[in-house]
């Protein structure tokens, strides 16, 4: 293997500075996508659980439609196809005008993809809780809202911690996808350092490591999470 290796590439300010263009780009479009994914996901994985049939039905399809298409799919649809569907004025204006369209429709599409996962982790929580405690609210008197709000979700939330922090971490790594769109972000910067210095193990290498330390420090806050939102004692639906 003939391959010259010059890790110093790194150290050069333009290389090292889309380094952290890339990593702020990452971080941005995961965290916003996360934000989306909390908001939708949890209201859908609350109407799954739903006595009301158009609802539940409503919002079974939805988790459906976005959890078995590709998330790429999606983007692209997001990106290219969407803008042509609307009238002529919005759709100019999500192409040429909207500030920032790569990043508004990267976060959009991962964060809409990711909160068809959660809203199962949302519905697998409400399910796990066990029937007597909703049996019990409900003798006392207290409507739908208000078993889903004093019963059911602030447990079923606290039980969800642990998986929840698998789909975090996968939101950060799908973010990767929004290079095909034109959004530079870490992989593409990677990409573009190992086309302009010809040191592809080295910009591979670097943004392996990043990924590494997003994922290191994003478990360590959500078992920090887990442990303060245990529920001593508990054991679960049938228990």
């Amino acid at each position: 293997m003939n391959y010259n290796w010059n890790w110093s590439v790194l150290w050069e300010p333009e290389y090292f500075g889309w380094l952290l263009s890339g990593l702020g780009w990452t971080v941005s479009v995961a965290l916003c996508a996360w934000v989306i994914a909390l908001g939708v996901g949890s209201l859908v994985g609350v109407g799954r659980t739903l006595p009301n049939k158009v609802v539940s039905t409503l919002c079974t399809a939805y988790v459906e439609l976005f959890r078995n298409v590709p998330l790429l799919v999606q983007m692209f649809i997001w990106y290219f196809a969407v803008p042509e569907m609307l009238p002529e004025d919005a759709g100019r204006w999500m192409k040429r005008e909207m500030p920032q369209p790569e990043f508004v429709t990267a976060v959009v599409a991962l964060g809409l993809y990711t909160a068809s996962r959660v809203a199962e982790q949302v519905r697998a929580g409400i399910e796990a809780v066990p029937s007597g405690l909703k049996s019990a609210a409900t003798a006392q008197g207290m409507g739908v809202a208000q078993v889903y709000r004093y019963v059911l979700l602030p447990i079923s939330f606290r039980l969800i911690v642990p998986p929840m922090t698998s789909e975090f971490l996968t939101v950060f790594k799908n973010s990767s996808l929004a290079l095909t769109i034109g959004l530079l972000e870490l992989t593409a910067q990677s990409q573009q350092i190992a086309e302009y210095t010809f040191q592809s193990f080295e910009a591979y290498t670097a943004a392996t490591v990043i990924y590494v330390f997003i994922a290191l420090c994003a478990t360590i806050v959500m078992t920090v999470l887990e442990r303060y939102t245990r529920i001593p004692g508990y054991v679960g639906k049938g228990n």
